[in-house]
């Protein structure tokens, strides 16, 4: 048993008890208190740091709460096997970060795709993993659909929150949403050979299709989504839509067009293929009920991922097929195998079944719903007439449409060499392309600080 001696802050205003966890938890996480080392008594550590038994008492409870420590009975406490997950490196982040901050000129990068890191619940995940994994099946390769745990879990929260309607069995978890369209090709290339999608659209999606070998037919989106008529003229029975917040303009399809796209799947006995991408964040209206949910036909395939509400390093994805496409999945099951973590799969499981993720969500939905009504704000503000705001009521993103005669790149080039780094929308267009230039801006792990810095220096160097 090894005495830890370390000087109390007593002036500080950090509570004691806190310190004396904080020090705990850092000798852990570096090595220096190794897996299974036992710890001084509640008593004898109050001793030793000259304290009340209440504050290391209180230290100890919350590193047994979050899986650091356990307490074995009789025995004492001891260091739990903590797993550090580099796909979940926090400190580097931080670091990196404040490095950035004493740099000449910090950039600010308005990437979509990224997350509020700062807020991810760190510690009640790495609790819930440093649980999960005394189960020695957490080691192994999993099972090839999902952990059934997690696709129990999915089918109660996706029939809840978007009306989906599926069973565990309905659903596969991928690593990524390009794993399982991937899939799904493979199930579908067969005896389909056109795929209609969405212009603009998503290009990654669009360019794997092609890589499919089926035949892209663009169709344009307009106010309302997806031109539904232009649809009906089509050779394809496939459509890959993102009904719910368009991608990228963040357009929602009505109701009424949604039942047109389902009786078109009906009538030419076809598939939708539904990307619910960024159901999460709706910040005016509540959302429209999903295709799927819409559907008595068995022709809708629903698409969702964790990497916007969560972290997109947890590299969780999932599925829900029709019914009448299991059997086609049953078919190539025996020569795939599962890409996500089985580990991060259960532990998500839990987190959900804990109603952690309810919590979670709201939260996060609260602070994106602040940052995107100060950045749609902040360019009102400063660039008036000169830009059309395209999304602004979802998702963690909004397009402008810059009024000026610069080109995309120009504009691009312009912001980069002035420290803001922003992103073009002309790869989402197939065969339809805009009068003015169209500019990506991302939110996700920007402080508010960077979003009117950002927006008030993009006005300077554009006009």
């Amino acid at each position: 048993m090894k005495e830890l001696i370390f000087n109390i802050n007593r002036k500080s205003k950090n509570p004691m008890y806190q310190q004396v966890y904080q020090y705990i938890r850092t000798q852990i996480l570096s090595g220096k208190l190794e897996q299974g080392k036992k710890l001084p008594s509640i008593r004898q550590l109050a001793t030793q740091l000259k304290v009340s038994r209440n504050t290391t008492q209180v230290a100890y409870e919350q590193l047994q709460s979050e899986g650091y420590i356990r307490s074995e009975n009789k025995k004492g406490f001891f260091v739990e096997a903590i797993i550090l997950d580099e796909t979940l490196n926090f400190e580097p982040i931080r670091e990196l970060h404040h490095e950035t901050n004493h740099t000449a000129m910090k950039t600010i990068d308005f990437k979509i795709g990224t997350v509020d890191q700062e807020n991810f619940p760190l510690k009640k995940w790495r609790m819930i993993t440093n649980k999960i994994i005394k189960d020695s099946s957490m080691f192994s390769y999993g099972e090839k659909q999902g952990d059934i745990k997690l696709r129990k879990a999915l089918a109660d929260y996706l029939f809840q929150s978007r009306g989906v309607n599926t069973s565990a069995e309905q659903i596969i978890i991928g690593s990524s949403t390009q794993h399982l369209l991937l899939l799904l090709s493979l199930m579908l290339k067969t005896d389909y050979h056109y795929m209609a999608v969405e212009d603009p659209g998503y290009d990654v999606a669009r360019e794997l299709f092609v890589l499919q070998s089926f035949s892209i037919d663009p169709i344009p989106v307009k106010k309302r989504g997806i031109q539904v008529d232009l649809l009906l003229k089509s050779p394809s029975r496939l459509l890959y839509v993102t009904p719910t917040h368009h991608f990228p303009y963040g357009v929602t399809i009505p109701v009424n067009e949604r039942l047109k796209l389902i009786e078109w799947a009906k009538k030419v006995e076809g598939y939708i293929i539904e990307d619910d991408y960024d159901s999460e964040f709706r910040y005016i209206h509540q959302p429209i009920p999903s295709l799927q949910s819409l559907d008595s036909n068995d022709r809708v395939v629903y698409l969702g991922t964790f990497s916007k509400a969560l972290l997109p390093s947890i590299r969780v994805s999932y599925m829900v097929l029709p019914r009448r496409l299991i059997h086609e999945y049953k078919k190539i099951l025996p020569l795939l195998e599962q890409t996500s973590s089985s580990i991060h799969q259960r532990t998500l499981a839990t987190f959900m079944t804990e109603g952690y993720w309810y919590s979670h969500l709201r939260k996060m939905k609260a602070l994106y719903k602040r940052k995107m009504n100060l950045l749609t704000r902040e360019l009102s503000k400063h660039f008036k007439e000169y830009i059309k705001i395209k999304g602004g009521s979802s998702g963690i993103f909004v397009i402008i449409e810059v009024k000026t005669k610069m080109s995309e790149k120009m504009l691009i080039e312009r912001a980069h060499d002035r420290g803001i780094i922003v992103y073009p929308c002309s790869k989402y267009f197939s065969k339809y392309s805009p009068e003015y230039p169209h500019i990506q801006l991302g939110f996700g792990n920007l402080c508010e600080e960077e979003i009117i810095k950002g927006v008030s220096q993009l006005a300077k160097i554009w006009f």
